[in-house]
């Protein structure tokens, strides 16, 4: 028996493992590439009485581009603005 468990961190919120068992891999591919299935810790692959780690193959099936390093501050960033163009404009 083939099944897929993906784990989903809401944070405070706790952890949720969406296992079913008629999921195969192209469900799981399309749910992560639609959205439906966000904030992932790992997708393992359940065949007979093995475990597999298959989350990068899956992310990058899904062409779902890492965030990891992009420290944008947009309040911060919105902040700067305005006082550029308070800066700026006439008195």
């Amino acid at each position: 028996m083939q099944y897929f468990v993906v784990m989903i961190d809401y944070g405070r919120r706790g952890r949720e493992a969406v296992v079913d068992p008629e999921m195969t891999r192209r469900d799981v591919i399309a749910r992560v590439a639609s959205g439906e299935f966000s904030n992932i810790s790992f997708i393992h692959e359940i065949l007979d009485h093995s475990v597999e780690d298959i989350t990068a193959d899956i992310m990058s099936e899904a062409a779902v581009p890492e965030l990891v390093g992009i420290d944008a501050d947009l309040q911060a960033a919105r902040f700067d603005h305005e006082r550029d163009l308070r800066k700026h404009e006439q008195v």
